[in-house]
């Protein structure tokens, strides 16, 4: 994983002569004061045991080998106390902020496309007591419009502090909040809102216009559309019997006083808090049921790997609050006092496509301390960086290899590099505002090369973590003083975790030297299961013969000594070739993802065939050049399908797989080069990056008959 120093051999025993000395002058000064000895303790120490001397477990954390934590504070035992602890405590600090549009303009591109850019401004906030106030007003509004404690209500929205704000207002009166993606295609939509018989449903204007106008008539219980922009727009070609809302309308409703002074029907820790439907990468979209206790246990386990978390903390929200990892990120803050300040991926950095050239995106503005990503987000920001640096000058680019190099050996033996954080990263961190001090990633593995690039060029641990929606998110966080890669940490104190053997895979709690099978998730953070759908429940739940409740991942996990869980493979990515081979898709995509040349990858395999093919969607920039080296000329799509340069593209993955240690009939034999990227709006990934693998299978259907021979 370090990066090819390219100079004279003299010059580089040079450097490394230098960097000794300097070791050696500053090394018992930095070590005695900066507690290093402590960190590299931590880090090397065991961090989880098989409660039963087991292999294959159940393993806990060591600080909950007795009893699994369930709770955040003593008697705050519902989402509704939650909040009102927080506003207790911090009463009249920021909690929600907002950046305020100062102007918005259409810009036309070079090849004739125009893209909408925006100049911000600062972020508006309110404060805790202010969010409460909001909140309950809305929750007396939306019961004053008919909507009844313990009957669904559903939200379709961006992530944005509205957003929260009517979640708060669910979790106060006891209504059950369904949770959809708003990339959702509209038969899954109206799946969700016809499965849950919601009546209400709150939305943004933009999504109504784009996504649900188009089904409202399949769907004939809803009665009450709440729009949060605060514009009041006309709907007037909308079906008959449906009645749109203005949120601030509806919080001047529930502010008259014959409605604010019903008394609410307060939720029970075993009431169904969140109804969310997952984000359809193996079929319909499912409804997880998810209570107040299970969401509370979850935070509770995910807080505790975050070291000194406070009040004084920023997180920036963007990634969707539809998907269990945001929501859970997002809870841990509120409960902490900390402040929230939203965002989205296209407004995010100052690079960002909708931000215009020379003014400021969220990042720069807020400088959160705390970000959460998927792997997607961040592979893009590696792979960004890293082109930056190839077009460096020499001496610039030979810097930054050299001090690469040396933090990334510094890193593995658990120490930290301030004179080359101060020198030479200071400014790939600024890219994030320049705060970050805790990185969380989830929804997908992350690459050991993605993982530690993150670590040294944001100079920052990545706590890396497992979990599902089943499980609210919550299952495993490495903590933040393990700088291993490749790992997802030890189970958090909410979660216990055993491995089942997986004969037809080969995997076996008896392994050696570390047991493998399938990841079983116990404990107070797995959800009630499925909504309305038995069947899967009964196969992917159970309950033993002490009433706890475990889920069955479908994942391949392995543990190592020191208690920490990594991930191998998945059940559903796992083919068997005609020859009788086992090829693990996510384990080839994994490798190859690390190319350069390569944005997103998904690897295909069909059982009566004998090899791997692939579908990639490559670099532009990198594919561009390529081209232009090769003497191959024309527009975009024409690049992509030019047979040269899917051979020359196959011969470079190759040569990456061979290097990443693939099998030979683990390879793509085949590929072919997708000129679309692939985004959740496409239908080709969900809404946390994750292929949809049947989805890709039917667009590339020709394809794939051409790379397997039929035409």
């Amino acid at each position: 994983m370090k990066l090819k120093e390219d100079m004279s051999p003299l010059l580089l025993q040079v450097f490394r002569s230098v960097v000794w000395v300097y070791s050696v002058i500053t090394f018992l000064p930095w070590y005695l004061l900066s507690g290093a000895s402590g960190n590299q303790a931590r880090a090397k120490r065991v961090k989880a045991r098989a409660i039963n001397g087991n292999p294959a477990g159940p393993y806990r954390a060591v600080n909950s080998q007795l009893k699994l934590a369930s709770l955040l504070h003593e008697g705050v035992d519902t989402l509704d106390k939650v909040f009102e602890y927080a506003v207790v405590h911090f009463p009249e600090r920021d909690c929600l902020g907002t950046r305020e549009l100062l102007s918005e303009e259409d810009e036309i591109q070079p090849n004739g496309k125009v893209f909408k850019k925006v100049i911000l401004g600062d972020y508006n906030w309110l404060s805790y007591q202010d969010t409460f106030h909001l909140a309950q007003r809305f929750g007396s509004g939306l019961a004053a419009l008919g909507q009844k404690p313990l009957c669904n209500i559903a939200i379709f929205c961006e992530t944005r502090a509205e957003w929260v704000i009517a979640a708060q207002a669910c979790f106060m009166y006891n209504f059950p909040l369904v949770t959809l993606y708003s990339t959702l295609g509209g038969s899954a939509i109206a799946h969700g809102l016809n499965e849950t018989e919601v009546t209400h449903i709150v939305t943004s204007k933009d999504l109504l216009q784009s996504r649900l106008k188009a089904i409202l008539l399949e769907v004939p219980r809803l009665k009450h559309i709440i729009v949060v922009d605060t514009k009041p727009t006309s709907w007037p070609d909308l079906p008959r019997g449906i009645m749109v809302h203005n949120m601030a309308a509806v919080q001047e409703l529930g502010s008259k006083p014959e409605n604010i002074m019903v008394s609410r029907r307060q939720p029970v820790p075993s009431d169904i808090a969140v109804i969310m439907y997952t984000s359809g990468s193996t079929g319909i979209p499912k409804g997880v049921m998810i209570s107040h206790s299970n969401i509370i246990a979850g935070i509770t386990g995910m807080a505790e790997r975050i070291p000194n978390l406070d009040e004084n903390d920023t997180y920036i929200g963007y990634l969707p609050l539809a998907h269990v990892l945001e929501l859970s990120a997002e809870l841990v803050c509120v409960s902490h006092g900390c402040r929230i300040g939203y965002s989205s991926p296209q407004t995010l950095a100052d690079q960002s496509s909708k931000i215009k050239k020379g003014s400021k995106g969220d990042t720069s503005v807020l400088k959160p301390t705390l970000m959460a990503a998927v792997p997607e987000i961040m592979d893009r920001i590696y792979k960004n960086v890293m082109t930056k640096v190839e077009e460096m000058s020499s001496v610039q680019k030979t810097l930054f290899v050299l001090a690469y190099n040396y933090k990334m050996e510094q890193i593995s033996k658990g120490y930290t590099t301030p004179l080359c954080d101060r020198l030479v990263f200071r400014k790939v961190r600024s890219l994030l505002g320049g705060n970050t001090r805790v990185l969380l990633s989830g929804g997908a593995p992350l690459s050991a090369a993605t993982q530690r690039f993150m670590n040294i060029c944001f100079c920052c641990p990545v706590g890396q973590g497992y979990g599902l929606t089943e499980t609210c998110g919550a299952g495993t966080i490495s903590e933040m003083s393990d700088y291993s890669t490749g790992r997802v940490g030890a189970p958090l104190v909410c979660s216990e975790i055993m491995l089942k053997d997986w004969e037809e895979g080969g995997y076996f709690g008896t392994d050696k030297p570390n047991p493998r099978g399938e990841i079983l998730i116990g404990g107070p953070n797995v959800t009630m299961g499925y909504y309305k759908n038995e069947q899967k429940n009964r196969e992917d739940f159970f309950e033993d013969k002490n009433g706890q409740r475990w889920f069955c991942t479908g994942d391949i996990g392995e543990f190592h000594p020191d208690g920490c869980l990594k991930i191998i493979d998945r059940k559903k990515d796992l083919v068997k070739l005609q020859a009788g081979e086992y090829v693990s898709l996510g384990k080839v995509e994994a490798v190859l993802k690390n190319c350069p040349l390569i944005d997103n990858i998904c690897a295909y395999a069909n059982s009566d065939e004998s090899y791997v093919i692939g579908f990639v969607v490559p670099n532009q920039k990198q594919l561009t050049a390529l081209a232009g080296q090769k003497g191959i000329r024309g527009s975009w799509e024409e690049i992509c399908n030019h047979a040269e340069m899917e051979k020359e593209v196959l011969r470079i993955i190759t040569d990456a797989a061979i290097s990443g240690k693939l099998e030979r009939f683990e390879i793509p034999k085949k590929i072919c080069l997708s000129a679309e990227p692939w985004t959740p709006e496409t239908g080709l990934v969900t809404d946390a990056f994750k292929l949809k693998r049947k989805e890709l299978k039917t667009h590339y259907q020709d394809d794939i008959e051409r790379m397997y021979g039929g035409k």
